[in-house]
């Protein structure tokens, strides 16, 4: 097996923009690239740091240009924010201004009643928490990742102004926001003045409910999508083609966000039927899903996971044909159906 090492002298690959693919963000002036990476898993304290920042650097190189995290990254929480500012301080400072570094608050991160939802307070203590972490003076974009019912959505707007405000950040977002709450967000944040430029949903072949009515409701507000799971917690890869393989993640019973009752033998048989469909295209399931998602019009980015080098450099190939015709679309739906 070909293993990656970190370069401890990293220089950008001055080729690094001529593969990739930009487009911009809703009606902002931001563009992002087609793929990001996502530091959710393989990032955290648990993890080999010598294969996240070969990760990285390789990412970088191939015009990757947006690191997504949130502040619950890990394990433990918070660790996959430390470990991409140790890799950014060591590798990649001298690059900042062309780096969309992302992070996130909302989900339940620290122990009393201000440490989880969407108040003021525990937005604004967290993005501090995470600039500290990172080593950046400012995020380029944060977001709300969940709809908090407890707390206004008033409140948790303008805690995302406030953070722009105070230079904390450039950009604002949202993530997992039904499409009336996305709605109502993006009608607050205008009138406060700083427009909402981005919402993170979950997208993927088996997982369509943003077609319900979300991507209606971004075009018409002109806000990005940047679409997470695109490959179904691995589910739309070759991996569990001939059902669920012993050490997968599905097969680990601590596993929560991904497990057997998650692969069923009726979605199996629909993902070989895909996998079919891939080979004729010349593409692995995983580029055919990716290059499906990014054929959604609303669609800015698509967050791809990984845990090493390969994967990174097999997504970025989905890139070379994200063209479907009349007849491939129909047959994915048939197949879907």
């Amino acid at each position: 097996m070909i293993t990656h090492e970190p370069n401890p002298r990293y220089v950008a690959h001055p080729e690094r923009y001529q593969r990739m693919k930009y487009q911009r963000c809703g009606k902002s002036g931001l563009k992002l690239p087609r793929m990001s990476l996502g530091l959710w898993q393989n990032f955290g304290a648990v993890d080999s740091l010598s294969n996240a920042t070969a990760m990285i650097q390789r990412a970088f190189d191939l015009g990757i240009t947006h690191f997504d995290l949130a502040n619950n990254y890990g394990p433990n929480f918070g660790s996959a924010e430390s470990t991409f500012g140790t890799i950014f301080k060591q590798h990649l400072a001298s690059y900042r201004d062309e780096l969309i570094i992302s992070s996130k608050a909302g989900y339940d991160m620290w122990p009393g009643p201000y440490g989880i939802g969407g108040s003021r307070k525990y937005l604004v203590a967290s993005c501090d928490q995470s600039l500290q972490r990172t080593g950046l003076d400012y995020f380029d974009i944060f977001y709300s990742h969940c709809m908090d019912p407890e707390t206004p959505l008033e409140e948790t707007m303008q805690a995302l102004d406030y953070i722009v405000r105070s230079g904390r950040a450039l950009y604002v977002g949202i993530s997992n926001y039904t499409p009336e709450k996305t709605r109502e967000a993006a009608q607050i944040l205008k009138s406060l003045g700083t427009p909402l430029l981005i919402h993170q949903p979950r997208y993927n072949l088996l997982d369509r409910w943003i077609e319900d009515g979300l991507t209606d409701v971004l075009k018409e507000e002109g806000v990005g999508a940047i679409a997470f799971s695109s490959l179904a917690q691995g589910v739309l890869t070759n991996k569990y083609l001939n059902g669920i393989p012993a050490g997968s993640r599905a097969a680990r019973a601590e596993q929560i966000y991904l497990g057997s009752k998650d692969i069923t033998p009726e979605k199996i048989a629909k993902v070989q039927a895909l996998n079919e469909l891939a080979q004729v295209r010349g593409q692995s399931l995983a580029q055919m899903s990716l290059a499906w998602v990014l054929n959604n019009d609303a669609v800015t980015s698509t967050i791809i996971g990984a845990s090493r080098v390969e994967q990174i450099e097999d997504s970025v190939k989905a890139l070379d044909n994200l063209e479907f015709s009349a007849t491939e679309l129909e047959k994915i739906e048939a197949i879907l159906r």
